[in-house]
C-alpha cells in the first residue's frame, strides 16, 4: 500500500509518515519546506526545518519537495497511491491576520487541489482541520476554576455550532476547506473525512507562540527561557499526543466511515496552560518563569472534544498528558543543538 502525506515534514505530518512506514506502507512525504512559520519561533530555522526531512529520509520515506498549490505536480506524484493524507496547512491564527492571502491560498486552494487529486485518482482522503472552525463563542459558557476553565457539558460534539463569535481568516479558510471535502463527498462520492484536531503535541514539534503551545512551553523551559502567556493561563484543551493523532488516519483507512470528526484526547486529557506549565516544572525539577500579557483577539479559551463519533472507526487515544509531555521534554533535552538558541 502507498500513501502520500502533504505537509509530511511538518510536525503532525512527520508522525503520520513515521507511523505508516512502520506499519509497512510505502510512504511519500510531500512538503514545500517553507520556513514561513518557523522564522517566528526564535530557533535556528535551517536546522529545525531540515530535521524532520532528514529523520524521515533515514526511515526510508520517499521525500518530495512540492507545493499543494500546484495541482499538476500533486497529480503527478500521486500515481499508484492508495490513500491521500492532507496535513499541509497554514495553522497559525496570528499569521492569518497578518497575511490573509497566504492563509487563503494554502488552506483553501491547497485543500481544493488535494481533494480534486483524490477524485481523479479514485482514492480516499483525510483533511486535517481544526477545532477553530467552531469559532470562539464557547468562551461565553465557561466556568472559572482555580487553574483552568470548564463547562457543562465538559465535552463538545461535532453538532456544536460552527463559525460563531469573532472570526479570523484562519477560521474562514479551515471551514472553507471542510466545505470542499464535503462537496466532493456528496457530488463525486469521494471517500473522505475532515479531522478537527485539538492541541497536538510530541517529539519533533518546533512550537512557538503562534502555534504549538505545549512544545513552546517545553522547549523554553528546558532552555531556561521565560514563557509568555496571553491571558490568565486558564485556557484549556484535551491535548493529543502525535502518535495517537497519526494512528487516527490509519484507523480511518481501515474503516472508511466518511464524515467530520473531532480528534482529541477527550476529558481524560483535559489540561490548562497553567496546569501544563506546572507539570513541566515537576518533570524538569525546576519552576518555569511565566510572563502574562493581554488576551489575543479571537482566541478560543476552551475546547474538550467529544470523540464518540471518531471511536466508531477505531480512534482510541492512549498516551496521557504527563507521559506524552515527558516524552517531548526528553526529546528536546537530547536534541538541544538543533534549536541553535542564541
Amino acid at each position: 500500500m502507498r500513501v502520500l502525506v502533504t505537509g509530511g515534514c511538518g510536525f503532525l505530518g512527520s508522525h503520520v509518515c513515521e507511523h505508516f512506514k512502520k506499519k509497512g506502507w510505502d510512504v511519500i512525504s510531500y512538503d514545500n519546506m517553507t520556513k514561513y512559520e518557523l522564522k517566528r519561533t526564535g530557533y535556528g530555522t535551517d536546522a529545525t526545518r531540515d530535521y524532520n526531512w532528514n529523520y524521515l529520509k533515514s526511515l526510508g520515506v520517499t521525500m518530495v519537495k512540492g507545493d499543494i498549490r500546484n495541482l499538476e505536480h500533486l497529480l503527478d506524484r500521486t500515481q499508484d497511491c492508495d490513500f491521500l493524507i492532507h496535513t499541509a496547512a497554514q495553522p497559525a491564527m496570528t499569521v492569518s491576520w497578518e497575511d490573509p492571502e497566504h492563509d487563503f491560498t494554502t488552506n483553501v486552494v491547497g485543500t481544493f487541489n488535494v481533494v480534486e487529486t483524490a477524485r481523479k485518482r479514485k482514492i480516499p482522503v483525510v483533511n486535517t482541520s481544526s477545532i477553530h472552525v467552531y469559532g470562539n463563542s464557547i468562551n461565553d459558557s465557561l466556568i472559572d476554576e482555580e487553574m483552568s476553565y470548564t463547562r457543562n457539558p465538559v465535552e463538545i460534539p461535532e453538532t456544536q455550532a460552527v463559525m460563531v463569535g469573532k472570526i479570523s481568516p484562519l477560521h474562514a479558510s479551515k471551514m472553507s476547506a471542510e466545505h470542499y471535502i464535503q462537496t466532493y463527498r456528496d457530488m463525486y462520492d469521494v471517500k473522505s473525512a475532515s479531522f478537527r484536531f485539538t492541541g497536538i503535541y510530541g517529539e519533533r514539534q518546533f512550537g512557538g507562540e503562534d502555534h504549538g503551545w505545549v512544545a513552546n512551553f517545553a522547549i523554553r523551559s528546558v532552555f531556561g527561557l521565560p514563557i509568555r502567556i496571553f491571558g490568565n493561563g486558564k485556557q484549556t484543551r484535551d491535548i493529543l499526543y502525535a502518535g495517537d493523532g497519526a494512528d487516527s488516519y490509519l484507523k480511518f483507512f481501515e474503516n472508511q466511515i466518511s464524515g467530520t470528526y473531532n480528534i482529541g484526547g477527550g476529558k481524560e486529557h483535559k489540561i490548562s496552560l497553567l496546569q501544563s506549565i506546572y507539570m513541566i516544572g515537576e518533570i524538569l525539577g525546576k519552576k518555569p518563569e511565566v510572563i502574562f500579557e493581554a488576551d489575543r483577539p479571537g482566541d478560543m479559551r476552551y475546547f474538550i472534544c467529544d470523540i464518540t463519533s471518531a471511536k466508531k472507526f477505531g480512534f482510541d487515544p492512549k498516551i496521557k498528558p504527563k507521559q506524552g509531555i515527558e516524552k517531548l521534554i526528553r526529546w528536546v533535552e537530547e536534541n538541544k543543538s538543533v534549536f541553535q538558541m542564541k
